[in-house]
C-alpha cells in the first residue's frame, strides 16, 4: 500500500498532536519520487509482513496478497510517449508540435475510495492525468475517463491536469466524503508551469500545463454521476473551491506539499472535521504572507453534526476557511526550517499540539476582524481569490464557527505571521520519513532514514524521549517519505525502499523474556500479559480488556506480578508444612480459577485463594517429604522454586529454602560448632552429642560458647628438625567442656600425620616433637587439634592456623640470596667452599661477607642526556635486600636510582638513570660492601630528530609515518605525541628511524609531532604533520562485475578485497573481489572502502543527539552489482582451430551480450603463453592477431581469454605438420585448382564485377545519404543565421510590406481580371529617377474617389443608383435577386464570384446587414445540400454565397492576419527565397537545386561556390553592403540578389527593375567593366550563346562592384539584342538536347541516377520545417483564449444548422468548417504583402498549401511509390498537423457561444474603420449590369415570391430600369 493515507494521528482523550520532521539547510525539500527501479517485492521478508494491500511503482500499480505480499495483479502505467510541453493526448483536440519521448510515470496520488470501490491513481505523465481503478482488481480501470465512443463528454485541460507533471514536484491528495454520498478529491500540487524550475527549457513560451490549474483545489469525484463533472472544480460557487497563486507571485511563492491529512477539532463540543496540508514555501523570510518556510494550512470540511473523521458533510468553501501558519522547530538561532522530505543532513522531530494550533487560529481571526493587532495576521494578497487588502476592525461579534472557519463576508484567505514554535524532541541525520501513533498515553514516532534504517522513538506525555530502538530494513536504501500504518491492523507499518516494500511489526515484544525486561524497555506497544507470562502487544493478550490482565509500561516495573512466600525457610524435620503466598503486582482476581502450586518435576499441590481482591493470599500444601530434592554435598540447604499455576499455566514464581542442621558438622568438620551457631537457620549445638540440631529441646546441654583455637604466628622451622609447638585454646573452662576435653588430643598437620598433644593449662596445648619435611624453599602446614581416637571431631579453628617449614638448600643460588633469607626468619648460612646454602648450626654463627657483585648484562646500552632511562642490571650478589642497593648504583659518576618493585634479590636491579651534563660513555658500578663493575659501557647520547614522512595524511588517521634522525633507539621508553595529546601507535624503531601509525583527529590542519624519550622533553623541534581532509570517494566505475574477480581500470577497494593502487589524486584502481556467495543479477552488494586499514565513512555534521553506539548502523555508500561471467566463443563456435606455423594468425572472438560494460584494456587473449595483440573491440566482437611465429614442442595450444581473474579457454589451436605434409598438401591443392580454374574463372570474374558494381552503388548511396544529412545540417544552420540577420534588421512596423486594407480587399475579391475591367489592379513600376522610394498609389475603379460619369447623365443615374441601392438594402429583394441570377445557366461561376464581390463592396458600410443576407443564403444552400450529399457543401467556391462567405471572412480576418499570422508567413516566404538562392538556379527554366516542388527541381549536380561581393548602390537608404551570390549566377540573378539585399525594407512595387540598373566591376583601381548577361565575351557553343556568370568573368571573393540606374534607351536596345540571340545556360531543355562528347561514366550517371536528386526536396523541406511549423501554429492556435471572432461565430452557426437538421456526423461538420480562406492566402501571398511572387515561389507555396489542405482533410492518405511528391513530402507531418487542426476546432467548440450583439458590435467596428475606402456607386452600377442582363427573369422571380409581390418590389425594380434606361445609359455607361 504505497502511501495511501496520511501519517499524523491524534492522541486519545482530547489531546491532539502533530508530529513533523524538519531540517536545517537542505534546499531541495520536495518529496522524493519513487526511483525508476522501484517495485513492490515479490519475495518479501515474510517474518515481517502480513495482510493484503496494494502497491505502486513508477511504471506500475499492483495488488499484493495477504500473508507474504505476493503480487496478485498489476497494471503498467508507464513509460509512455509524452512531452511536458503538450496537452494530454486524451484531449480530442490535443496536438503536439514538440517531440514526445519515452517518459517514466511517477505515481503522485494513490487514494482509495472504498464506498465507490475505486482507487484514484494520478501520475506525472500526460500533465498529471488521473485514473479510477477498481479496488477489487487494480489492473482494471473502473471508470474510463475521458470516456470514448458514444459516451464522449466535453473535456477541458483542467479536468485532466490534476497532479504535478514532474518527477520531483510534489502532489498530495485526500478523498473527502459528503453526507449525500458524493465524493470529492482534495489535491495540492506544486506549480510546474512557465517560470518554475520544473518547466523544460525550450524556445516556446507556451505553457500547456498549469496556466489555469490552481495550487490547491477540491475536485468532483463522483464516479457514478455525470462524467462531464468528474475531476472538475466547478462545484458551485466554483471560485471557492480553488486556491491559486497569482501568476506574478508564483516566483516568490514556490510551494512544495509534504503531506495532507484529516483531523477532528481538538476543542469540544465542536469537533469539526478539518483537512490539513503540510507544505514548504520558498517565500522570503521577510514576506508578510509567509514569514516561515514550513507551513501548515487548514481547510474546514463541514459541520460536526454532519461529519465524521473521514470528512463527510458539506465541504466548506475553500478560500473563506483557508488559513495558514508557520511551523518552527527550535529557537531562532538553531531553527529547523523545512518539513522533511529527502535526505536532510540534519533533521529534527518536533511535536505541535492541535489544541495550540486551533487556539492560534481563533486568536488570529479575532485579531483580524474584531481587535486588529499589528503583525499577527494578514490577508493573502498573492492569491487570486483574496477579498481584501488587509484586516480591519468591524463592529461584529464572531461566532465560534466563524472563528474556526471564517465566513463569506470576511476577508480571506489568511496567513498568520508569527509561526508556532516547538522545541526539537529528537535530532538525527538524514531522516526521510515519519509516522506517528498514540499508544497507551504514549506517543510513538517511527522515523525512516536515508540509510535504510527504521527508528522507533517512544515519548511520554511531556514529549520526552523515554526509549528508542532501531532496526535495519534495507541495507543502504533510503526509506520513502510515505510510511503508513496498516489500516486493517495498526500494529503493522508499511514502508518502502528502492527495491522492496516491507510490512514491519511496530514492536518485537517477544524478545523480552521477563516482565522486568518488558516494562523496563519502555516500549509503549509492549506490556506484560500476566496470564500468559509473556511480553506482548495489548490486543495479543487474552482478555486484555479485563482488569490487571495486561500491564503497560506506564506503571513501571513495580507493577510486575510476583508472589512472596511468607515463611521462605522450612526445616526438613517440620511436620505437614504449608506455604502461605502473598500476591503482588498486576494479577487479576483468581477467585473461581483452577489454581495450584507447582514445584517442578510434575509435582503439584492444591492451592486455595484467601483475602480480598486487593490483598490476595494463596495457601498451598508443601510437596511430600519423600519428594524433597536432594541436598548438594557441600550445602546444608536446598532451594526450591514454587510456581503459582493458574488454569494449567505457571504465571508467577518464588523460591523457598529447605534446610537441615544435622548436615553442618559433616560439611565443616574443623569448625562444626562455630558453623552451627552462625548458620542462617535456627540451629543449636549439642557438645555432648557433638552435633548440630534444629530443635533446642533435642539437646540437654545449656547454651555454651564453642571451644576454639586462638590463631597466633609461629616461628618458621627448618625441615627435618624436631620442635615443640604451643597452641592457645579459648572457651575450654566450662564443666561440660572440661569433661569433653578430658579426652586426649592430637596435633594434626594435614597429610604429614599427627603428633602428641598435651595440655599445658586450660587455655594452652603443646604439640610435642613435631617433625615436618619439605623439599621446597618453604611450605606452610595447617595446625589443628582433634580428639584422639575420634578423628572426625576437632577443636574449632575458625581462622586456619599454619606453621612455615623452610629448606635452606633450595632456592638460594648465591651468597646474597642465601644470607638474604635472614629477613624471612630463615637461619641459613652460605658455604663458600661448596658454593651452597645450608642450615645454620647451633649455636648460631655470624654470617661471613659475600663476594663482590657480578654484573653480567646491562640494557639498554644507550640513553638520553636527560636521563630517566630504566636501566636493567642482571648478575649475581647484587645485594641481600633492597636497602643494600639504595644509592649503590652509578653510571660513571651519575647516580642511578633503583626501583623497589623491580628489585630481585641478588639477581636483578632496575634503576632510573640520572641526568648527565654532557654525552659520555662509562661502565655501570654496583657497590654493596664491595664494588662490582659491568663489562659493557653505558652511553649518554643526544638523540636527533630530523624529518617525518609522509608529511601529511587524512584526518581519519592510520597513516604509517617514518620519523628519521639519529640515535633514535636510545632509552627504555619512547612516545610520539601528536599535538601533545594523542599518541602514535604501533611503534617500531631503529637507530635512524621510528615508524608508527598516526591517530585520528577531529579537524584538519598542521599539528606538532613530539618525540619524547623517557617522558622527558621533546627531542623534536619544528617537526609537524599536516592532517588533510579525508579523501572524498564520489563514485566508483564500473558498478558491475562478474562473479569472479574483475580487474577494473577505475575502481576502488571493495569489502575485504585486494589492495588498491593509487594512480592520481583523483583515481585509484583495484580488483573487485570474487563473490562466490552472491547470485548473479541479485541485489547489488555493498561496497566498503578502507582508508589506511580503517573503515571509510562519509563525514557527517555533528548531531545534537545520536543513537547509542550499538544501535548505529554502518551503511555502505556504494554498491556493486554482480553479473554472470562473460561468455566467449570463436567466430564459428569451433573448438579446434588449425594453423600452420610461420604464418600470421588473426582470431575473431565473439562475445555474448552482457551487462558488464567491459572496456578494451580489460581483455587479454593468449595462445599458449603468447599474448595476442587486440586490435578491435566492440560489444560483440574482439579481433586479435599474432605476427610472430608460433612454435612449440606441443602441437596443441589453448586459446584463452582473460578478464580480471576470469579465465576461459575458448578453443584449442592445432599447429600443422612438417614440411613434407605441407608439400603434399600443396601438390594436391594445385591439382584441384587446375581442374577447377576453368569452371570458376567466369564465375569469379562476374562475381568480382558484380561485387565492384555493388560496392560502387553502395558507396554512392552512402555518399548521397551523407550529402543529404550534411546539406540539411549546413542548410538549416545557414538559413537560421540568415533569417536571424533578416529578423534583426527587419523593421516590424515598416519592414513587413503589408498591403493596405483597400488593396488587400481588391486583390482578394478580384484575383483575376473581370469582364468589366482590363486591369483588376495596377501596380505601376517605379519611375527611374533619383528619388527612389517615393510611393505610387495603386489604382482600381472601385478605389477612385469620384464616380466619373458625364454630367448630362449624372442626375438620372444617381437617382437610379440610389433607388437600386434601396432595393439592395431590402432583404427580400436581394435574396430573390441572387437566387434568380443563380438559376440562369449562362450565369457562370466567374459571374457569380464577381457579383458576390461587388455586393460585398456595395454593402461594406453595412456589414451587419451583409452578414444576415449571407446567413440566409447559407441556410438555403445547406437545405439544398442536406438532401443530397452535405459533405460536398462549401468545398468549392461555386455559388454567390460561397464567395460572399470567403469575402466576409477576409474582411473579418484582416486584423488577425496582420497581427498574428503575417510575420511567420512573411518569414516563411523569405526563407523559401533564401533557400532557393542558396544553390544554382537555371536562368531560363527557373529550376533550382533547392526547392519543394519536383517540377522545379534542377536534376543535375552543378557545383556552385558562394561569392561575397562588396556592392555600392545609392538607393533604398543604404550605400554599400556585402552581398552573397553564387559563381554560377547570371548577371541578372546577381542584380536581383543585390536589389533584394538593398531594398529588403522597401515594398517591392518601389524597387528598381533588373533591366533598369547596370552593374560595374572594379577589377583594379583603374580598370572597371560593365557586367551583362550577354556581351562580346560570351561563350558560343553549338550556335548558342551562354549567359555570362560570375565564374565567366572570374570575379574573385570580396570583389568591389557598383550598381547604378541606366538610361531607358540603352535598356530598349539591350532587350532587342536579347531577343535576337539564342540563349541558354546550365541545362538544356530535354527536347533541345544534342549529343555531346561525354565519357561513358558521365552519360551513365545522367541516365541512371537523375531521381537521386529528389532527395534535395527532403533537404529543403528539413531546412524550412521550423518556419512552416511556426506558420501553422500561428494559424491554428488561440491567443489569450480568444479565437478570431469570425471563426467562432461561423463555427457556432454551422453547428446550430447541423443540429437543426439532425446532422450528427462529426466529419460533415469538420468539412463545413474547413473554409478555403487560409489556402487562398497561403497560395497568394501577394494578396497580403507587396512582394514579388515568382513562379518558383508559387510552386513551393502550392506544396505547402496542399499540406494544409491534407491536414484539414479527414480522409486517409493512400500513398504509394507512385504518389506525387507534393503529397509524399509532408506525409509524415500530416497526422500531427491533423491533431493540431482537431484540437483547434475542439477548443473553439468548447468556448462559450458568441452572441449576436457581440458579433454585430465587431462588424459595426469593421465598417466604421474602413468607411470611405471604396466607391460603392461604381459597385452598384456594375451590379446593375447583371440586373439589366437578366431583367425579365428577375421580374418573374419577384412576381412569384409572395413577400416581394405584396410589397410591389417588382415595380420599384422597373422604376430603376426606367431611370437607368432613359435612352442615355448606353452612351453614359460607355463613357
Amino acid at each position: 500500500m504505497c502511501g495511501l493515507r496520511g501519517a499524523a494521528r491524534g492522541l486519545r482523550g482530547g489531546l491532539f498532536r502533530l508530529a513533523v520532521l524538519l531540517r536545517s539547510w537542505e534546499k531541495r525539500f520536495f518529496p522524493r519520487p519513487f526511483p525508476p527501479g522501484l517495485s513492490c517485492s515479490k519475495t518479501p521478508r515474510r517474518q515481517r509482513r502480513e495482510g493484503g494491500q496494494s502497491g505502486a511503482a513508477p511504471q506500475a500499480a499492483g495488488d499484493l496478497s495477504g500473508g507474504d505480499l505476493a503480487l496478485e495483479a498489476e497494471a503498467a502505467v508507464g513509460p509512455v510517449l509524452d512531452s511536458p510541453l503538450c496537452h494530454a493526448p486524451q484531449l480530442p483536440q490535443a496536438s503536439c508540435e514538440h517531440p514526445r519521448v519515452l517518459t517514466n510515470n511517477y505515481n503522485k496520488i494513490l487514494q482509495p475510495d472504498p464506498e465507490q470501490g475505486v482507487l484514484v491513481v494520478c501520475g506525472s505523465i500526460y500533465q498529471g492525468l488521473c485514473q479510477l481503478r477498481s479496488m477489487a482488481n487494480i489492473s482494471a480501470v473502473a471508470v474510463r475517463f475521458p470516456p470514448g465512443g458514444s459516451d464522449s463528454v466535453s473535456v477541458v485541460p483542467s479536468m485532466l491536469n490534476v497532479a504535478a507533471n514532474h518527477p520531483n514536484a510534489s502532489t498530495v491528495g485526500l478523498v473527502l466524503r459528503r453526507g449525500g454520498g458524493g465524493a470529492r478529491l482534495l489535491v495540492a500540487a506544486t506549480y510546474t508551469g512557465f517560470g518554475s524550475p520544473f518547466f523544460p527549457r525550450n524556445r516556446s513560451l507556451e505553457d500547456h500545463r498549469f496556466e489555469n490549474t490552481p495550487e490547491i483545489a477540491i475536485r468532483a469525484l463522483n464516479a457514478r454521476g455525470d462524467l462531464a463533472k468528474l475531476f472538475t472544480f466547478d462545484i458551485n460557487p466554483s471560485d471557492d473551491n480553488i486556491l491559486k497563486i497569482k501568476q506574478g507571485d508564483k516566483a516568490r511563492h514556490k510551494l512544495s506539499f509534504v503531506r495532507a491529512f484529516l483531523q477532528h477539532g481538538a476543542a469540544p463540543p465542536a469537533r469539526r472535521p478539518y483537512a490539513y496540508l503540510a507544505l514548504n514555501s520558498e517565500a522570503n523570510a521577510g514576506d508578510k504572507e509567509s514569514p516561515a518556510h514550513s507551513l501548515l494550512a487548514r481547510i474546514c470540511l463541514g459541520e460536526p453534526a454532519e461529519a465524521t473523521l473521514n470528512g463527510s458533510g458539506e465541504t466548506k468553501k475553500l478560500t473563506e476557511s483557508y488559513i495558514q501558519l508557520g511551523l518552527r522547530c527550535g529557537g531562532a538561532a538553531d531553527a529547523f526550517t523545512r518539513l522533511v522530505s529527502v535526505f536532510p543532513a540534519r533533521s529534527a522531530l518536533c511535536v505541535f499540539r492541535f489544541a495550540e494550533i486551533e487556539e492560534t487560529i481563533r486568536a488570529a481571526r479575532n485579531s483580524c476582524f474584531v481587535s486588529p493587532a499589528a503583525g499577527m495576521v494578514t490577508v493573502l494578497d498573492s492569491v487570486v481569490q483574496g477579498t481584501g487588502p488587509a484586516c480591519e476592525k468591524r463592529n461584529i461579534q464572531l461566532q465560534p464557527e466563524q472563528l474556526d472557519c471564517g465566513a463569506a463576508h470576511l476577508q480571506h484567505p489568511l496567513a498568520i505571521v508569527k509561526p508556532v514554535t516547538a522545541s526539537p524532541i529528537f535530532t538525527y541525520s538524514r531522516l526521510t520519513a515519519v509516522a506517528v501513533a498514540s499508544v497507551n498515553n504514549y506517543t510513538v514516532a517511527f522515523l525512516g532514514t536515508a540509510s535504510g534504517g527504521l527508528l522507533k522513538i517512544n515519548l511520554d506525555s511531556t514529549m520526552k524521549v523515554i526509549s528508542r530502538r532501531s532496526i535495519s530494513v534495507a541495507y543502504g536504501e533510503p526509506v520513502h517519505p510515505i510510511m503508513q500504518f496498516d489500516p486493517s491492523d495498526s500494529t503493522y507499518l508499511y514502508l518502502m525502499t528502492s527495491y522492496q516494500m516491507t510490512r514491519v511489526k511496530v514492536a518485537a515484544c517477544s524478545q523480552y523474556q521477563t516482565c522486568r525486561e518488558c516494562l523496563a524497555a519502555a516500549d509503549a506497544y509492549c506490556g506484560w500479559c500476566t496470564m500468559e507470562t509473556r511480553c506482548s502487544l495489548q490486543h495479543e493478550c487474552a482478555n486484555f480488556t479485563g482488569t490487571n490482565f495486561w500491564a503497560s509500561v506506564s506503571g513501571g516495573v513495580q507493577q510486575c506480578p510476583s508472589m512472596t512466600i511468607l515463611e521462605p525457610e522450612i526445616n526438613i524435620d517440620k511436620e505437614n508444612p504449608a506455604l502461605i503466598i502473598q500476591i503482588n503486582g498486576t494479577i487479576p482476581n483468581l477467585n473461581g480459577t483452577n489454581i495450584s502450586c507447582d514445584y517442578g518435576n510434575n509435582i503439584h499441590t492444591v492451592a486455595r485463594v484467601a483475602g480480598d481482591y486487593v490483598n490476595q493470599f494463596i495457601y498451598c500444601s508443601l510437596l511430600p517429604h519423600e519428594k524433597y530434592p536432594a541436598f548438594p554435598d557441600d550445602q546444608d540447604h536446598v532451594v526450591v522454586e514454587a510456581s503459582l499455576r493458574v488454569n494449567n499455566k505457571n504465571i508467577i514464581q518464588a523460591n523457598f529454602t529447605i534446610y537441615d542442621c544435622k548436615r553442618i558438622g559433616s560439611i565443616y568438620p574443623q569448625r562444626a560448632c562455630t558453623s552451627c551457631l552462625s548458620a542462617r537457620w535456627k540451629c543449636h549445638w549439642c557438645p555432648s552429642a557433638y552435633s548440630c540440631v534444629s530443635n533446642h529441646s533435642q539437646c540437654e546441654d545449656k547454651k555454651i560458647d564453642c571451644p576454639r583455637i586462638v590463631p597466633a604466628p609461629l616461628e618458621p622451622m627448618p625441615t627435618g628438625v624436631s620442635r615443640n609447638i604451643m597452641i592457645s585454646v579459648a572457651n575450654a573452662t566450662f564443666p561440660k567442656v572440661i569433661e569433653f576435653l578430658g579426652t586426649a588430643l592430637e596435633c594434626h598437620f594435614g597429610t604429614d600425620g599427627t603428633f602428641e598433644a598435651r595440655w599445658v593449662n586450660s587455655s594452652a596445648v603443646e604439640c610435642v616433637h613435631v617433625l615436618l619435611h619439605t623439599s621446597e624453599k618453604s611450605h606452610r602446614f595447617p595446625v589443628n587439634l582433634q580428639l584422639k581416637d575420634k578423628p572426625d571431631r576437632f577443636i574449632d579453628s575458625p581462622e586456619m592456623m599454619t606453621v612455615e617449614v623452610y629448606n635452606c638448600a633450595t632456592g638460594s643460588a648465591d651468597c646474597s640470596q642465601c644470607l638474604g633469607r635472614e629477613d624471612l626468619g630463615h637461619r641459613c648460612l652460605w658455604s663458600e667452599g661448596s658454593s651452597s646454602c645450608r642450615l645454620q648450626p647451633e649455636p648460631p654463627q655470624l654470617p661471613g661477607a659475600c663476594p663482590p657483585p657480578e654484573i653480567r648484562k646491562i640494557e639498554p646500552l644507550r640513553g638520553p642526556l636527560e636521563g630517566g632511562t630504566l636501566l636493567t642490571i642482571r648478575g649475581r650478589n647484587l645485594g641481600r635486600r633492597f636497602s643494600d642497593v639504595v644509592g649503590a648504583v652509578r653510571v660513571g659518576a651519575v647516580p642511578c636510582t633503583p626501583l623497589p618493585h623491580r628489585y630481585s634479590v641478588s639477581e636483578t636491579v632496575v634503576c632510573q638513570t640520572g641526568e648527565a651534563p654532557e654525552a659520555f660513555s662509562d661502565v655501570v658500578t654496583v657497590n654493596v660492601s664491595r664494588e662490582g663493575r659491568s663489562r659493557e659501557r653505558y652511553s649518554y647520547v643526544l638523540p636527533v630528530v630530523q624529518s617525518i614522512s609522509p608529511p601529511n595524511g587524512p584526518k581519519a588517521g592510520g597513516t604509517r609515518v617514518t620519523i628519521r634522525g639519529s640515535r633514535l633507539d636510545v632509552g627504555s621508553e619512547l612516545r610520539v605525541l601528536i599535538n601533545s595529546s594523542k599518541q602514535c601507535t604501533d611503534l617500531s624503531r631503529s637507530d635512524s628511524s621510528i615508524t608508527c601509525t598516526m591517530p585520528a583527529v577531529e579537524l584538519p590542519g598542521a599539528v606538532p609531532v613530539c618525540v619524547q624519550f623517557e617522558n622527558k622533553s621533546c627531542a623534536s623541534h619544528n617537526i609537524t604533520f599536516k592532517y588533510e581532509k579525508n579523501p572524498v570517494i564520489s563514485d566508483i566505475s564500473p558498478k558491475k562485475s562478474q562473479i569472479r574477480e574483475r580487474v577494473s581500470p577505475r575502481w576502488d577497494r571493495v569489502g575485504q578485497g585486494p589492495r588498491c593502487q593509487v594512480h592520481t589524486d583523483t583515481a585509484i584502481t583495484c580488483p573487485s573481489p570474487a563473490a562466490s556467495n552472491v547470485t548473479a543479477g541479485a541485489k547489488p552488494a555493498p561496497v566498503d572502502f578502507y582508508l589506511n586499514g580503517r573503515l571509510y565513512t562519509d563525514e557527517r555534521s555533528a548531531l545534537d543527539e545520536e543513537l547509542n553506539p550499538e544501535e548505529a548502523l554502518h551503511v555502505s555508500k556504494f554498491s556493486l552489482g554482480y553479473y554472470a561471467d562473460p561468455q566467449f566463443s570463436t567466430a564459428k563456435k569451433e573448438k579446434w582451430i588449425k594453423h600452420h606455423p610461420g604464418e600470421p594468425l588473426t582470431l575473431v572472438i565473439h562475445k555474448e551480450p552482457d551487462s558488464l560494460g567491459l572496456e578494451s584494456n580489460e581483455y587479454q587473449v593468449k595462445i599458449g603463453l603468447i599474448s595476442c595483440e587486440i586490435q578491435i573491440v566492440s560489444d560483440k566482437v574482439i579481433h586479435c592477431s599474432i605476427n610472430e611465429s608460433l612454435s612449440s614442442s606441443e602441437r596443441q595450444l589453448p586459446v584463452t581469454i582473460q578478464v580480471g581473474k576470469f579465465n576461459y579457454t575458448i578453443a584449442m589451436l592445432h599447429l600443422g605438420g612438417g614440411e613434407t605434409a605441407i608439400i603434399v598438401s600443396i601438390v594436391i591443392c594445385s591439382i584441384l585448382l587446375v581442374l577447377s580454374v576453368v569452371a570458376l574463372f567466369v564465375f569469379c570474374t562476374k562475381s568480382r564485377r558484380a561485387e565492384r558494381y555493388w560496392q560502387k552503388t553502395l558507396l554512392q548511396m552512402e555518399e548521397m545519404e551523407s550529402q543529404i544529412r550534411e546539406e540539411i545540417r549546413k542548410g538549416f544552420a545557414e538559413l537560421q543565421t540568415d533569417m536571424t540577420d533578416l529578423t534583426k534588421e527587419l523593421n516590424r512596423s515598416q519592414g513587413i510590406p503589408f498591403l493596405e486594407y483597400k488593396h488587400f480587399v481588391t486583390r482578394t475579391f478580384f484575383p483575376k481580371c473581370s469582364s468589366l475591367y482590363e486591369e483588376c489592379y495596377i501596380l505601376p513600376s517605379q519611375q527611374l529617377s533619383s528619388q527612389l522610394g517615393s510611393h505610387v498609389q495603386e489604382t482600381h475603379p472601385l478605389l477612385v474617389g469620384e464616380w466619373k460619369i458625364p454630367e448630362n447623365c449624372r442626375p438620372n443615374m444617381e437617382e437610379g443608383i440610389s433607388l437600386f441601392s434601396t432595393l439592395l438594402n431590402n432583404k427580400h429583394f436581394l435574396i430573390v435577386f441572387v437566387h434568380a441570377l443563380e438559376q440562369q445557366k449562362d450565369f457562370a461561376v466567374r459571374d457569380r464570384c464577381n457579383l458576390a464581390s461587388l455586393l460585398t463592396i456595395a454593402l461594406h458600410g453595412k456589414l451587419e446587414y451583409y452578414t444576415s443576407i449571407m446567413k440566409d443564403l447559407l441556410v438555403d444552400l445547406i437545405d439544398a445540400s442536406a438532401s443530397k450529399n452535405p459533405k460536398l457543401m462549401l468545398r468549392r467556391t461555386e455559388s454567390v454565397v460561397e464567395k460572399m462567405l470567403t469575402n466576409w471572412m477576409s474582411i473579418c480576418m484582416y486584423s488577425y492576419l496582420r497581427e498574428t499570422v503575417g510575420e511567420p508567413f512573411f518569414l516563411l516566404i523569405c526563407a523559401i527565397k533564401q533557400q532557393i538562392n542558396k544553390g544554382s538556379i537555371d536562368a531560363i527554366t527557373g529550376k533550382a537545386r533547392y526547392t519543394l516542388n519536383e517540377e522545379w527541381l534542377l536534376r543535375e549536380n552543378i557545383e556552385a561556390k558562394p561569392r561575397n561581393l562588396n556592392v555600392s548602390f545609392q538607393g533604398c537608404g543604404m550605400d554599400s553592403l556585402s552581398v552573397r551570390a553564387m559563381d554560377t549566377d547570371t548577371l541578372s540573378q546577381v542584380k536581383e540578389k543585390i536589389l533584394e539585399a538593398f531594398c529588403k525594407n522597401v515594398p517591392y512595387s518601389q524597387w528598381p527593375r533588373v533591366e533598369d540598373v547596370d552593374l560595374e566591376w572594379f577589377a583594379t583601381s583603374t580598370d572597371s567593366y560593365i557586367l551583362r548577361d550577354l556581351d562580346d565575351t560570351s561563350v558560343v557553343e553549338d550556335g548558342r550563346k551562354k549567359l555570362n556568370t560570375l565564374a565567366h568573368y572570374k570575379i574573385p571573393e570580396g570583389a568591389s562592384l557598383a550598381m547604378s540606374l541606366t538610361d531607358k534607351k540603352d535598356t530598349t536596345l539591350r532587350q532587342s539584342a536579347l531577343t535576337m540571340c539564342f540563349i541558354w545556360t546550365q541545362v538544356l531543355p530535354t527536347d533541345e538536347s544534342v549529343e555531346h562528347k561525354k565519357s561513358h561514366r558521365q552519360s551513365h550517371r545522367k541516365k541512371v541516377l537523375p531521381e537521386i536528386y529528389l532527395t534535395r526536396l527532403l533537404s529543403t523541406k528539413g531546412t524550412l520545417q521550423k518556419f512552416l511549423d511556426d506558420l501553422f501554429k500561428a494559424i491554428l492556435s488561440i491567443r489569450d483564449d480568444k479565437p478570431p471572432v469570425a471563426v467562432k461565430y461561423f463555427f457556432d452557426f454551422l453547428e446550430e444548422q447541423a443540429e437543426k437538421r439532425g446532422i450528427t456526423d462529426p466529419d460533415t461538420l469538420h468539412i463545413w468548417k474547413t473554409n478555403r480562406f487560409w489556402v487562398n492566402i497561403l497560395k497568394n501571398p501577394q494578396f497580403v504583402f507587396d512582394i514579388d511572387k515568382t513562379d518558383h515561389i508559387d510552386a513551393c507555396l502550392s506544396v505547402i498549401a496542399q499540406a494544409f489542405i491534407d491536414a484539414c482533410s479527414l480522409s486517409d492518405l493512400q500513398l504509394g511509390k507512385d504518389s506525387p511528391t507534393n503529397k509524399l513530402l509532408y506525409a509524415k507531418e500530416i497526422p500531427e498537423y491533423r491533431k493540431i487542426v482537431q484540437r483547434y476546432y475542439k477548443q473553439i467548440h468548447d468556448m462559450p457561444p458568441l452572441s449576436e450583439q457581440e458579433m454585430n458590435a465587431h462588424l459595426a467596428e469593421e465598417s466604421r474603420k474602413y468607411r470611405n475606402e471604396f466607391n460603392t456607386n461604381v459597385a452598384m452600377a456594375e451590379i446593375y449590369k447583371y440586373a439589366k442582363r437578366y431583367r425579365s427573369q428577375i421580374v418573374a422571380a419577384l412576381d412569384a415570391n409572395p413577400t416581394t409581390k405584396r410589397t410591389q418590389l417588382q415595380h420599384k425594380f422597373e422604376q430603376v430600369i426606367a431611370l437607368m434606361e432613359d435612352n442615355i445609359y448606353e452612351s453614359c455607361s460607355e463613357a
